[in-house]
């Protein structure tokens, strides 16, 4: 019998563990870290519920992130993810594990300060994916009922994009074209920043998924409706941001022939202004050293 050797308990259901095939790997499960001490064998034939992210860059990711969310919420996702895998039938990418914890997390601390992110891919969304979209109503109904939060119908149209890139498996390394066009977007970013971003982290994860998710819908032809509030806001506070995404967009147009919405420019600029935060922080952290 095939068993995993505990290397590191993150949580109750976030253990490191060394394994026979894939050496070292990060395995999810409910209640898999309860009790359990470094060097304990747990045997893989006797464990439910379990997913191990084998991918390297996979599991950097998510060790960053499980000390940043609610352990509560890390169990709520892989119940999500397990239903997803025995409703669709389907295999999954495992970087799901990472982007619907990431997102959930980040959709709960801007509902928390009441900050409103209107999705204006809802409605093509659900009528491009309605499978998908009918997987991301449970999956949010779920979230707002084990975490008492009462998220936006808005998020179901991002959770449901979610899960199509992960049914899907597009992965960036699987579509070169667009592997290609995302690494010179990012490297784009970087030059004007001046500042790296380090390839495993959530910074890099965030900006890709949405890197992807714009190319996925110009690859599909789906129509974004004009947010005039929304780009006049990104416009007026935070002007660098908002040029660079419109000079990211033009990019992008020009690689893939097809022209961008300008309401594209204004939710890469969420992304982009983030991303600034990030550098202008750790610069002041090193300053304080």
């Amino acid at each position: 019998m095939s068993s995993i050797t505990v290397a590191k308990v993150l949580n109750n259901n976030v253990i490191i563990a060394q394994h026979p095939q894939y050496a070292e790997v990060v395995v999810i499960g409910k209640g898999i870290g309860f009790n359990r001490k470094v060097r304990d064998l747990i045997n893989l034939s006797s464990v439910e519920k379990m997913f191990i992210l084998r991918n390297q860059e996979e599991q950097e990711q998510y060790k960053q992130l499980v000390p940043q969310v609610d352990e509560k919420l890390i169990e709520v996702v892989q119940e999500i993810v397990l239903h997803i895998l025995q409703s669709s039938r389907q295999p999954l990418n495992e970087h799901i594990h990472i982007a619907l914890t990431d997102h959930i997390s980040f959709a709960i601390r801007r509902n928390e300060q009441n900050i409103a992110i209107h999705n204006p891919f809802l409605y093509e969304t659900k009528e491009i994916y309605p499978e998908e979209y009918s997987l991301a109503e449970y999956a949010v109904g779920r979230i707002n009922e084990a975490m008492g939060v009462r998220l936006p119908p808005d998020e179901i149209g991002f959770v449901a994009l979610h899960i199509v890139s992960a049914l899907s498996n597009r992965h960036i390394s699987e579509v070169k074209e667009h592997s290609l066009l995302i690494g010179d977007l990012v490297n784009l970013v970087e030059d004007h920043l001046e500042y790296h971003i380090p390839r495993d982290s959530l910074d890099y994860s965030r900006l890709v998924t949405h890197l992807r998710f714009v190319l996925e819908r110009l690859r599909r032809g789906e129509t974004v409706r004009e947010t005039s509030s929304l780009d006049g806001l990104m416009k007026r506070e935070y002007p660098e941001m908002y040029m660079l995404a419109w000079k990211l967009t033009k990019v992008i147009e020009k690689r893939v022939r097809i022209p961008v919405y300008a309401a594209e420019v204004s939710y890469l600029t969420i992304h982009l202004q983030r991303l600034a935060q990030k550098k202008e922080d750790e610069a002041d952290m090193q300053q304080q050293d």
